[in-house]
C-alpha cells in the first residue's frame, strides 16, 4: 500500500496542466484529494474543488475550511497556483506585479499558514511549493515572474529550518518549460514579439531547460508523489 493511501491532500491550481496531472498522481496513489482554483467546481472522478483566489486570506481559510469538511484533516498540501506574465521592466507595472506576486508567492505563504497548524499538531505533513528554474536563474522579460519564484525558494528553504524535527517536510520542485497552457502563451508571446516561427520558439526555451527539451507535466507530478511519499526536507528537485 502506497505511504499516501487515505492521506488527504489538498493541491491548489489542480484543474488544469502541471496541478491537474498532480491531482490524478496523488489520487493514483490513493490520497483523497480536494482541489482549490480559481475555478475549480467541478474537477470531475469526485474530486472536490473550491473556488478561491489564493492570494486573498479569507477566501484561503473558508476554502480550506470547506477541504476539511469533506476530507479530513489537510496532511499534504501541494502549493501549485501560478501566474506568468512577461514584459520588460519599464512595462511591469505596479498591477503586474501585484498580480504575480500575490498569486505566486503570497499565496504559497497564505495556504501554507492556513495547513502548518494542523500538519504540526499531527506530528506528519508534507509540503511541496511547485517554483520554477527561475527561481533559481533570472530572464529577461520576466522579473516580477522570477522575484515570485525565487522568494518561493528563500520560503521553502527557511520553513524546512524551521520544520526539523516536527515531523513536517517542506520541498520545491523546480520545472523548466513544461508541455502546458502556460508555455502554449509564451510561445505565441515570443511568435508575436521576434517574428520567429513557433517551431523555433519552441526549440529555443527547450535548450533552457536541464535536461534539454520540453518536459511533460506527469514528469514534475511524479517528482511531487515522490516528496511526498519520502523524508527529504528542504530539497529543490530542478527538472
Amino acid at each position: 500500500m502506497s505511504a499516501l493511501a487515505g492521506r488527504h491532500a489538498l493541491v491548489t491550481g489542480g484543474r488544469r496542466g502541471i496541478g491537474l496531472a498532480i491531482v490524478r498522481a496523488l489520487e493514483g496513489e490513493g490520497a483523497r484529494v480536494s482541489v482549490l482554483s480559481r475555478s475549480a467546481q467541478s474537477v470531475g472522478d469526485g474530486i472536490f474543488g473550491v473556488s478561491a483566489d489564493v492570494s486573498d486570506a479569507e477566501q484561503v481559510a473558508l476554502a480550506f475550511a470547506l477541504c476539511r469538511e469533506r476530507n479530513g484533516p489537510i496532511e499534504i498540501l501541494v502549493n501549485n497556483s501560478g501566474i506568468a506574465e512577461s514584459a520588460p521592466l519599464k512595462r511591469t507595472d505596479k498591477a503586474m506585479w501585484d498580480r504575480v506576486i500575490g498569486t505566486n508567492l503570497t499565496g504559497t505563504y497564505l495556504c501554507t499558514h492556513e495547513a502548518i497548524g494542523e500538519m504540526l499538531a499531527a506530528g506528519w505533513g508534507r509540503i511541496v511549493n511547485v517554483a520554477s528554474i527561475a527561481g533559481l536563474h533570472g530572464a529577461p522579460y520576466i522579473s516580477a515572474y522570477a522575484a515570485s519564484k525565487h522568494g518561493v525558494i528563500g520560503f521553502t528553504r527557511s520553513l524546512a529550518a524551521e520544520m526539523q524535527g516536527t515531523g513536517v517536510t517542506v520541498n520545491a520542485v523546480c520545472p523548466g518549460y513544461t508541455q502546458t497552457d502556460m508555455m502554449t502563451k509564451a510561445i505565441e508571446n515570443i511568435v508575436r514579439r521576434t517574428g520567429v516561427s513557433p517551431e523555433h520558439a519552441r526549440e529555443e526555451l527547450a535548450k533552457t531547460n536541464p535536461s534539454g527539451r520540453i518536459i511533460s507535466a506527469e514528469e514534475v507530478a511524479d517528482a511531487v508523489v515522490r516528496l511526498c511519499a519520502g523524508a527529504a526536507t528542504g530539497s529543490e528537485v530542478v527538472l
